[in-house]
């Protein structure tokens, strides 16, 4: 504890990225530290590699997580671990290191739902209160907005997501990672508008046509910049119908885009169309927060701590698979 505020310590860990952050109960995130599991060209992410990444990196990263924040583990009041939805190992590794801790220190231990996290962590840098979510990142495209106790989808991908759909094109055009970051720095290039695949069913977002398509125009010869160009203002586009659909139904006055694509400028400016065409104030998550990280687990630890959450450690099994609207969610 610092003064008379609360600090806790989260741990991500649910794909590429594991993290140790610190955060206070007043929303200063005290430090936020991460390693990120690279795959070799051309492959996506294995989950026993990724774990065997994290469990090397592990000490490394609470210590220099503890020494940036100042604090040592007698000072943390609560220890907070993203349960998932994610790859079995790598949580593992991450639930691993938390309840150690937890136990070896007598600490509560909170689970946290890594999409809430991203949420969470939104709200927190921008200060949104109850905005329409756009969250985007490899593992969720999903419209959320709060209602009953829960973040309930009002829209979702129906395969694929938005990261994957830039990941695995980028693999296959031989682009480094991350990915996104890089179709996006093509795209800058591009000038032509290839005709793609554009299939929106209601509020929902289909992408795996689209990737398809471009994979085989890419083999086809079709100029790699134009086609990341026509990839991301086709794919953005949908998600972009689809999230106006959304907003003039259920009359939100904020729109959150947060996740780990929320960087992307392109997106952010189509999205960033709507809202002001609806009268919505638009927000996006602090950009050192966009993608996976501590600080998402370690403030959302505090949340849902202070709401009365914990788990008993022979209960705090990780769930790879856990939709964001089966969790509830009482401090809002």
């Amino acid at each position: 504890m610092i003064g008379d505020r609360l600090v806790c310590l989260g741990v991500e860990s649910t794909a590429h990225t594991f993290g140790v952050a610190l955060a206070d109960e007043a929303g200063r995130i005290l430090s936020d530290v991460k390693d990120v599991y690279i795959p070799p060209p051309g492959r996506g992410i294995h989950p026993r590699e990724a774990a065997e990444h994290h469990g090397r990196c592990a000490s490394k990263v609470l210590r220099e997580a503890l020494d940036k924040a100042g604090l040592r583990m007698d000072q943390v009041d609560v220890v907070a671990y993203s349960r998932g939805p994610g790859l079995g190992p790598p949580l593992r590794v991450g639930a691993t290191l938390a309840r150690s801790l937890a136990a070896f220190y007598g600490k509560p231990l909170v689970p946290v739902h890594h999409a809430i996290g991203h949420i969470e962590i939104g709200a927190l840098t921008t200060g949104a209160r109850d905005p329409l979510v756009i969250l985007v990142s490899g593992g969720h495209t999903a419209l959320a907005a709060f209602a009953g106790g829960r973040w309930r989808i009002f829209g979702e991908t129906e395969d694929i997501t938005l990261g994957n759909l830039l990941d695995m094109f980028a693999r296959e055009a031989g682009l480094p990672p991350p990915g996104g970051v890089s179709v996006e720095k093509m795209a800058e290039k591009g000038r032509r508008l290839i005709d793609l695949p554009y299939t929106v069913k209601g509020n929902d977002v289909v992408y795996s046509g689209l990737l398809t398509a471009a994979v085989q125009r890419h083999r086809g010869g079709t100029r790699l910049s134009d086609l990341c160009f026509s990839l991301q203002e086709v794919a953005f586009a949908m998600l972009t119908e689809a999230s106006e659909r959304c907003l003039a139904h259920i009359g939100k006055g904020e729109l959150l885009l947060t996740g780990g694509v929320a960087a992307n400028r392109r997106l952010q400016g189509m999205l960033r169309s709507i809202a002001e065409e609806h009268g919505a104030r638009f927000h996006v998550v602090d950009g050192r927060y966009s993608s996976d990280c501590g600080a998402q687990i370690a403030w959302t630890g505090i949340l849902a701590y202070k709401a009365g959450l914990t788990i008993p450690l022979e209960e705090s099994h990780v769930r790879s698979r856990w939709r964001l609207d089966e969790v509830d969610v009482p401090w809002r």
